[in-house]
């Protein structure tokens, strides 16, 4: 199978298995950072295309937050995937170590993403974290989970090690602060950085709004 077939019937198995998915992890969030990806991978040199497209296509397919915390499953659902297509043994290593490493674990968790192709996947997931689109998935989010919007009595927590963010039960509003206003200096790429730094002060301004109105003072 050729190039073209392989990303065409992993964007058809995605879409199938992720479409309707209703906490801003859906197969429109896979589409964009797909497309933020390619556009990303254009800025950069010597760049694997084929495996930043089917990392990015892959990287949610099985998110540890809806499998029960399991760190392993989005790596395996890939690996099992590619396989049964007939991917390049390589390029199926490259891609299941994008999906393995992708993941925020934590305001004090190092980036562990060694590749050029996975540092652009990461840094297309992180773009639609961050923006409008990023407050718009993290109060779907927070609302899946049962958060709260904000409580003023519940501060901020920037979680040293991955276990303590798993085990987070911050308010929506406390996720700015304990990772989407974070993404901007963890960002990779020259086009991730640019993009992220516009995307970011349209959160700052929102969250200034937000706090004005909570005072009752707009």
């Amino acid at each position: 199978m050729d190039k073209p077939d392989i990303i065409k019937r992993t964007a058809d198995y995605v879409k199938e298995t992720m479409y309707g998915e209703g906490t801003g992890h859906d197969w429109w969030h896979v589409y964009r950072v797909w497309n933020m990806a390619k556009k990303i991978a254009k800025t950069e040199k010597n760049v694997e295309v084929e495996v930043v497209e089917l990392g990015a296509l892959l990287h949610d397919i099985k998110d540890w937050k809806f499998s029960d915390g399991d760190m392993t499953a989005g790596e395996k659902a890939a690996r099992e995937w590619l396989e049964s297509i007939n991917a390049n043994p390589k390029t199926v290593d490259n891609v299941c170590y994008i999906v393995r490493n992708v993941s925020f674990k934590g305001a004090g968790v190092k980036d562990r993403m060694k590749t050029l192709e996975g540092r652009i996947v990461q840094d297309a997931d992180r773009i639609d974290a961050i923006g409008a689109i990023g407050i718009a998935r993290c109060f779907a989010y927070g609302g899946y989970k049962g958060r709260q919007i904000y409580d003023p009595g519940i501060k901020p927590a920037l979680h040293k090690t991955f276990a303590a963010y798993k085990s987070s039960e911050g308010t929506s509003v406390n996720h700015f602060h304990e990772k989407l206003l974070l993404l901007k200096k963890r960002m990779h790429t020259k086009e991730g950085k640019h993009i992220a730094g516009e995307r970011s002060r349209f959160m700052h301004e929102y969250l200034d709004r937000f706090m004005k109105e909570w005072e009752g003072r707009k």
